[in-house]
């Protein structure tokens, strides 16, 4: 099954949870290059990915995440961005069968065109060669998320346009400003954003990490307001992180996560699944709930 063939039937899809938590829980290292983990360490990251397919995910990412040559370059691994994209794109591959979804994540390169820091030639590089090696590995779309820079966000649609015949989910990451508006680091609104990535040529668009479940029903609300038909994808933290006893916690419960789904797929939301500090506890709550509202359609 396709991400698009599914949405088109009606389906409210259910994505995975939050990766570096698990990583960080099996032995990750501060400092340690987390996509990395897919050469070294791949039984361990294939039981992150089937423990999601175990909860009841219909979508299953890859541990791809900063996995482009840009970002590699911090650990001394760019040369290495093909091979560590597609290895992750067959572990999730391995552990989702062929019977659910796999997304390639893509995020961004923690540089910026405005600063100079990097080029547009740079950019559609680094993406296009990421998501080759990540549709060679077997996924069925990619995910660019939390973004927040307009060009950066355009420029990783066009390649994977034009490199691949991956389908593409976007995101973006916004805060609540003081007025009660949301808008990215970059000042780009959730309706700004759906305008640009639909006539781009994004296939699915939504908003991820941030917020816990409660914000993203506004943001979700805004996209819908100007993007009647496109699928929206909201990945939600498990709350607003705290720091407790010198570590930092993300406080929702699989229950509180999940008894927002239900307002949040009322305002628009096509594919439902966890950010940081979600887990598969988190994930099979979700699950239940969106089991219920297709029942009752």
């Amino acid at each position: 099954m396709k991400l698009m063939e599914a949405l088109k039937k009606g389906w409210i899809l259910v994505s995975d949870g939050a990766w570096g938590t698990f990583l960080h829980e099996k032995g990750l290292k501060p400092g340690e290059c987390p996509e990395l983990w897919n050469l070294t360490h791949p039984e361990e990251v294939l039981d992150i990915a089937r423990s999601y397919v175990e909860a009841g995910s219909d979508i299953i990412e890859t541990n791809s995440f900063g996995a482009n040559r840009i970002k590699l370059r911090h650990y001394g691994l760019e040369n290495r961005a093909r091979e560590i994209n597609q290895k992750a794109g067959e572990i999730s591959r391995e552990a989702a069968g062929e019977d659910r979804i796999v997304l390639g994540s893509m995020g961004p390169t923690g540089k910026f065109l405005i600063t100079g820091e990097v080029t547009e030639e740079e950019l559609l590089e680094a993406f296009s060669e990421q998501a080759v090696a990540l549709e060679q590995g077997g996924v069925d779309a990619v995910c660019i998320e939390t973004m927040t820079a307009l060009d950066e966000a355009l420029i990783a649609v066009k390649a994977v346009r034009e490199y691949t015949d991956l389908e593409i989910v976007c995101t973006f990451t916004f805060d609540r400003m003081a007025d009660g508006t949301y808008r990215t680091i970059m000042g780009v609104s959730p309706s700004e954003m759906a305008k640009a990535l639909i006539e781009a040529g994004a296939h699915v668009i939504g908003t991820n990490c941030g917020n816990g479940m409660g914000p993203m029903v506004d943001i979700v609300r805004e996209i819908r307001s100007v993007a009647k038909d496109i699928p929206i994808l909201v990945h939600a933290n498990a709350g607003k992180p705290i720091v407790q006893e010198g570590k930092t916690v993300f406080p929702e419960t699989p229950e509180e996560m999940a008894n927002q789904v239900s307002e949040l797929i009322r305002a628009g939301a096509n594919v439902i699944g966890g950010c940081c500090g979600t887990t598969p506890q988190h994930i099979r709550a979700m699950r239940e709930v969106v089991d219920k509202h297709l029942l009752n359609l």
